[in-house]
């Protein structure tokens, strides 16, 4: 029943990068180590949700993010 279903991922590590700070929120990009990807944010509540989503979906939630993403 559960095959479909993907398997959570253990620990991640982040190196976030606070570019700039505007409207009281920070930009900038995310180091993802083991996923070796860099991914930009525009606001924490962005970063945040990229590190969940990378922790949540792994590989295949981050494929779904595109547009924010660049390969290192």
């Amino acid at each position: 029943m559960g095959d479909k279903k993907q398997k959570k991922m253990g620990k991640q590590t982040f190196i976030v990068e606070v570019i700039d700070h505007q409207k009281s929120t920070w930009q900038g990009q995310i180091f993802w180590v083991q996923g070796n990807r860099k991914i930009s944010f525009r606001s924490v509540m962005e970063m945040l949700h990229l590190m969940n989503s990378v922790i949540a979906d792994g590989e295949n939630g981050r494929r779904q993010k595109k547009d924010s993403m660049e390969e290192k």
